[in-house]
């Protein structure tokens, strides 16, 4: 009779007690898509002190690197940037409780087909389910009757904070996340779940302190790929490090008839694309080396009323399939920015002709629509920029390293 090893029980509280020495590590972990991107969410207090020891760990949780087919099969990861994703989630100190946050996070992009783990940035996505696995683990408590909460946090990235407002439900005198209402739908995900409102107050200089890291709304960039070529690019700071560059003008390198797209796939465009985003990475002052910041987006005016502009997204050098939140969130700033790349390019349809700073940008990516939410106070100060998201929980149980 053939005998299958079973795994560790489950015991109250999410404790795990060996079975045998010769069960691999493991780590209480829980699985969740947010918004357009899924990751392994863990709780601080689970991984070593020692954070030297972190980048192993999360290199065999996601079967990184996978240099036989980039499928990371040997791991959690999926293959693509937004499928490679860690959060790490712990208590706020004393000091960030006296100023309001109830969590602060880390986030963490890991490599598929090499050993990168980066600190760089934040994913927009993945943060606007960082509260309700917090208020869910007992990272931080609420109480609430008003059917909703938000739970104030601190990404230690970009040293920024987020906030995330979401239903909740309370049992047995314990508020906890409510995440299957049919709320709200976004592009890219099939079916309705609640609304998840994630805000950034105070997003500009998230990594440079900038808004405009070279105080100018265009920089021209030099393009190694194409010796003495140029290109207009706005380099801006919001929520995450991004660069914007026009689809008309990155046509102008290729001999091709003007078309709506271009093949993001093809090597060649993709290398002058890398390109671009390095020599605007040392504008910026961030580590060209670095996929993960800044990001780059190819921007085109809108061919229909739907939406105020198109956009493009690369991630970690890979077109991306609907756009990165806080690259999109960005954007969002962007296209208010009088003079910039994305300003231009909302401006160029003849609907669109107002100077005038607008509440909501409305962005059309390969996957959908997205609506990005922005609000200046007197002076232009950017005071806030959000969007809508959704999550779900997919599995919590342990993760194997």
């Amino acid at each position: 009779m053939l005998t299958v090893a079973q795994p560790p029980p489950l015991k109250v509280g999410y404790t795990f007690v060996r079975r045998s020495s010769n069960i691999p590590n493991y780590i209480p972990a829980t699985f969740l898509r947010g918004g357009t991107s899924k990751g392994i969410f863990l709780n601080r207090d689970h991984l070593p002190a020692d954070r030297s020891e972190w980048r192993s760990i999360f290199l065999r949780i996601m079967g990184s690197p996978d240099t036989a087919n980039g499928l990371q099969i040997n791991g959690m990861g999926g293959g693509i940037s937004s499928l490679s994703k860690i959060c790490v989630v712990g208590s706020a100190s004393e000091e960030q409780k006296a100023q309001g946050i109830d969590a602060e996070y880390t986030f963490v992009q890991v490599g598929i087909r090499d050993t990168t783990v980066d600190y760089a940035g934040n994913c927009g996505n993945l943060s606007s389910m960082v509260g309700a696995f917090a208020l869910e683990e007992g990272i931080c408590t609420k109480q609430e009757s008003s059917g909703r909460t938000t739970i104030r946090l601190f990404n230690t990235n970009t040293a920024s904070r987020i906030h995330t407002t979401f239903p909740v439900t309370v049992l047995n005198g314990q508020t906890f996340p409510k995440l299957d209402l049919p709320q709200a739908s976004i592009a890219g995900v099939p079916g309705q779940a609640s609304r998840i409102l994630l805000e950034f107050p105070s997003p500009a200089g998230a990594r440079t302190g900038k808004l405009l890291p070279t105080g100018n709304p265009i920089d021209l960039l030099h393009i190694r790929a194409r010796r003495g070529a140029q290109i207009p690019a706005s380099l801006v700071d919001a929520t995450n490090p991004s660069v914007f560059i026009s689809h008309d003008d990155i046509s102008h390198f290729f001999d091709t008839p003007p078309q709506p797209s271009l093949d993001y796939g093809n090597h060649e465009i993709k290398e002058i694309i890398e390109s671009i985003r390095t020599e605007a990475a040392i504008k910026m002052g961030l580590e060209p080396t670095s996929q993960a910041q800044p990001k780059i987006a190819i921007v085109s005016p809108p061919s229909s009323t739907d939406y105020d502009i198109s956009v493009h997204a690369f991630s970690m050098g890979v077109l991306h399939k609907a756009v990165p939140m806080t690259l999109g969130l960005c954007l969002g700033v962007a296209a208010n920015i009088d003079g910039s790349v994305p300003w231009k390019n909302v401006r160029a349809s003849s609907s669109s002709k107002s100077s005038a700073r607008v509440a909501i940008t409305k962005m059309k990516h390969p996957s959908g629509i997205v609506e990005v939410h922005t609000a200046f106070g007197q002076g232009g100060i950017l005071e806030s920029v959000g969007t809508v998201r959704t999550g779900r929980w997919l599995m919590k149980g342990v993760v194997y390293h």
